[in-house]
């Protein structure tokens, strides 16, 4: 049996279990496109989900930027939900020197004062230097140019998300169907 059509058999506590982290502490978007089964492929409940986000209101949209974590913020690495735990680490940002830790926490602050929201930055396959490079140009937008950058990279972040799930699902009914 094909990926999708395990997803779409899946009953709705547990295709939340499986896409409520896609979009970060946004468990709503799950159970809002587990309403638009079946999904064709893997593809399209992708494209649906993401059209869930960039059609909230704006309210909604602010809403999912507020629920990232501020990026290498080592007194919440604990909290952190796991997708952006495993995100944040493969990025060595729960390894920074005190400087660079120091460096975080001052433009992560100045950032959400200008902005009211977090810096968020897809920081899969990004090094330190590449991230705090982006953080630094960014914070010198204007509130419009970085909402819709904001909204890009939360897209990015769920895009990836994704289809590390479909890679997962893949492997084990590869496994599965010998």
């Amino acid at each position: 049996m094909s990926v999708i059509k395990k997803i779409n058999k899946l009953s709705q506590s547990e295709f939340i279990k499986v896409f409520a982290n896609i979009f970060e502490n946004a468990s709503w978007i799950a159970e809002d496109v587990y309403s638009k089964k079946p999904f064709i492929d893997f593809e399209d409940l992708s494209q649906k989900m993401i059209n869930i986000f960039s059609n909230a209101t704006k309210e909604n949209q602010l809403k999912i930027l507020r629920n990232h974590p501020d990026l290498a913020d080592k007194t919440k690495i604990g909290s952190l939900t796991v997708d952006s735990k495993k995100e944040q680490s493969n990025a060595g940002l729960d390894q920074c020197t005190e400087k660079e830790f120091n460096e975080f926490k001052n433009l992560n602050d100045k950032y959400k004062k200008k902005f009211g929201f977090p810096f968020i930055y897809a920081v899969k396959g990004k090094e330190k230097k590449e991230i705090l490079s982006n953080f630094r140009q960014r914070s010198l937008n204007d509130i419009n140019v970085e909402f819709i950058e904001a909204k890009k990279q939360v897209k990015t972040i769920a895009s990836l998300r994704l289809n590390e799930i479909n890679k997962k699902w893949k492997k084990f009914f590869l496994k599965m169907e010998w």
